[in-house]
């Protein structure tokens, strides 16, 4: 069949359309992915040419206030499995599974895992030195080992709850490890090349660096020769005593800055795992609840003198309770203190007289200085896992628990609400925020990035009343309840505190929270010590057992801090009305229960054993008479039969 010319031209004309149609969509296509998807995919050629390593930076240091490493790293070495050219890998999974005490299995995965490296080998972070040469005599082909960095501890478990500690990857995971971890932490940097698929590097590839950028460097508030003081007084403590456990603190009460803390039981922070979850997670000195007892006398103290309701040098008789809504609340001494001035009182650490300071005030007022002074919600310190506390709601808050509060029953307080407090009763009335970050510098210049400035939250009483105050504590500790933490040369002011712990909402028998807290000097205090034994095994009373340990961190402190000995302090007197002569009569307590015992005869230097509610033996008898230094032995268990 004959082809017309003109049918020919079509057909050529409808082909060179489709080919001109055909040949633009290529060129547009060509163009699209040039222009617009180049980018993304010459990104995506990189990286699958392009291998990287990163580069971690190093943790930022944790040091103390003078400088004194608290924290810092040492080079350990980690696996890194190079998948690609490893030969033989299940002898290979099979030899480092021995050797890194892990599952064949799951080793096996890891070295097998599609990827141009991996570190996650199990248990292959970290490892040990005698672990890291055991692997490089293999001679393992694709199996290396790389430098990494682990935190070290130079001090053990010293201020262990304060520091924390970080995880495998050097992620802060408590403690102030995890607060300013962002800080600490730093910018990690990598090197890239383009490889081949065994990872060597391709001939003719640039290599891109991106330099690390280490952490800062974090100065604290803590003075690690103050921090040594507290460390040795809590284990002291805990040989001596053997309490449930026990804390400590100490603090400038000018600024807030805190000085040492610590608690038993304590941890290793590079072996946490070894220890139970609520030994590391809980920081007692900001984490405990319970009732201050008198120490809690302090804030009642410098309300009623705030408030112009009591006079120091004005009466007041004590016959040994006072009748509050038909309930007798009594002094720990019995038979009353008798005629005593209110400066007495507070020496005496007179029931009846603070419970007539509170009546003075009323509930309105003295609930809104306790508030004032920090009590009920957070003091805000840097730390983690810090507690509120527990106040009355003042709508239930009738003469009984007015009354009770007044001498620190009732409320339920942190130690740290506790030296926030007293700081600002002795520093001229300011309320001042607790911290422990100091300031950050670059590691490698040192100059300062950042730094904290103390925080004053309010004004609380007058600087007239702080200096009552401070001249009244240290009249205690001269002449009164406090003497075991009298310093000759050094004017000390404190106060003793005894409370019954509280469990469901009911008071245990036998076992007490015993505690001290003291300042110096006296007139112009430099540090605050409070230190607690929850449940001590022998002598029950806070004047003596906790004093003795405020008053050797303190006597300690002053002379690290240069604070020379003067001759014009209160001078130290025995006060007969605490039945502190020598000798002392034994009383009979056969029969009365721990409470009675406790608020009767505080001052008696008596060692406790056994459980129950009611004194059953004692040794020596009644009315033998023992020297200073003696000891009034009680045994508890049930009630006598008559």
């Amino acid at each position: 069949m004959r082809v017309s010319n003109a049918t020919v031209r079509r057909r050529i004309f409808v082909v060179l359309i489709i080919g001109i149609v055909l040949y633009s969509a290529l060129i547009t296509r060509l163009g699209y992915v040039q222009l617009v998807e180049g980018p993304g995919l010459a990104q995506m050629a990189d990286d699958l040419l392009n291998r990287e390593i990163d580069f971690k930076p190093n943790r930022g240091r944790i040091l103390d206030r003078s400088g004194n490493e608290l924290v810092s790293n040492m080079s350990v070495p980690t696996i890194v499995a190079v998948p690609a050219q490893i030969k033989n890998p299940t002898e290979t999974a099979k030899q480092l599974s021995v050797i890194l005490e892990q599952k064949e299995e799951d080793v096996l995965k890891a070295i097998t895992k599609k990827a141009m490296s991996n570190n996650q080998i199990p248990g292959g972070k970290k490892i040990s030195v005698e672990k890291a040469k055991k692997i490089q005599e293999l001679n393992l082909p694709g199996i290396y080992l790389a430098g990494d960095t682990k935190r070290f501890y130079p001090n053990g478990t010293m201020a262990a709850h304060i520091l924390g500690f970080t995880g495998i990857d050097n992620q802060g995971l408590t403690g102030l490890e995890k607060i300013y971890d962002p800080f600490l932490n730093g910018t990690k940097g990598h090197i890239s090349y383009p490889s081949d698929a065994k990872g060597r590097v391709m001939p003719g590839g640039s290599e891109d660096y991106v330099a690390p950028v280490n952490g800062m460097d974090m100065y604290l508030t803590l003075d690690s020769t103050i921090q040594s003081f507290i460390e040795r007084e809590l284990d002291q403590a805990v040989v001596a005593y053997q309490p449930d456990d026990v804390l400590a603190i100490a603090m400038d009460p000018k600024t807030g800055e805190i000085l040492g803390m610590g608690s038993r039981p304590t941890f290793q922070p590079d072996q946490y795992q070894n220890y139970p979850v609520e030994v590391y997670n809980r920081n007692l000195p900001i984490w405990k609840t319970y009732e201050p007892g008198s120490t809690f006398k302090i804030v009642t103290l410098a309300a009623a003198l705030n408030e112009g309701v009591i006079k120091l040098d004005e009466g007041f008789y004590d016959p040994g309770f006072i009748n509050v809504a038909g309930k007798r609340l009594r002094c720990w001494k019995r038979q009353g203190h008798g005629q005593e001035s209110m400066l007495e009182v507070v020496e005496n650490s007179c029931n009846p007289g603070f419970v007539t300071m509170g009546q003075r005030l009323q509930k309105e007022r003295l609930f809104e200085y306790i508030k004032k002074f920090g009590f009920g919600k957070k003091t805000g310190i840097d730390l983690i896992g810090e507690e509120n506390g527990l106040l009355f709601n003042l709508n239930r808050v009738g003469p009984v628990e007015l009354g009770t509060t007044s001498f620190g029953q009732g409320v339920s307080v942190t130690p740290i609400q506790q030296m926030a407090a007293v700081a600002a009763a002795i520093n001229g009335g300011k309320l001042m925020k607790p911290f422990v970050a100091k300031e950050w510098r670059d590691g490698i210049t040192h100059d300062v990035i950042g730094r904290t400035v103390p925080t004053e939250v309010r004004q609380v009483i007058s600087k007239d009343t702080s200096d009552k105050v401070r001249y009244a504590l240290e009249s205690v500790v001269a002449r009164g309840t406090g003497n075991k933490a009298y310093i000759e040369g050094y004017r000390v002011g404190g106060k003793t505190g005894t409370a019954q712990k509280v469990k469901n909402g009911r008071y245990m028998d036998g076992e007490y929270i015993v505690s001290f807290i003291g300042f110096a000097p006296a007139d112009d205090p430099q540090i605050l010590v409070y230190f607690a034994v929850d449940n001590p095994k022998a002598l029950a009373f806070g004047g003596l057992i906790a004093a003795p340990s405020v008053k050797s961190i303190i006597e300690s402190s002053l002379q690290h801090m240069n604070v020379p000995k003067r001759k014009d302090g209160i001078s130290k007197e025995i006060n007969k009305a605490l039945g502190e002569r020598s000798p002392i009569e034994v009383p009979n307590m056969v029969g009365q229960t721990m409470q009675d015992v406790v608020t009767t005869y505080e001052t008696l230097p008596l060692v406790v054993s056994g459980k129950g509610k009611y004194v059953i033996a004692q040794s020596p008898a009644t009315g033998v008479k023992i020297e200073e230094g003696g000891k009034i032995r009680i045994h508890l268990g049930d009630k006598l039969n008559n």
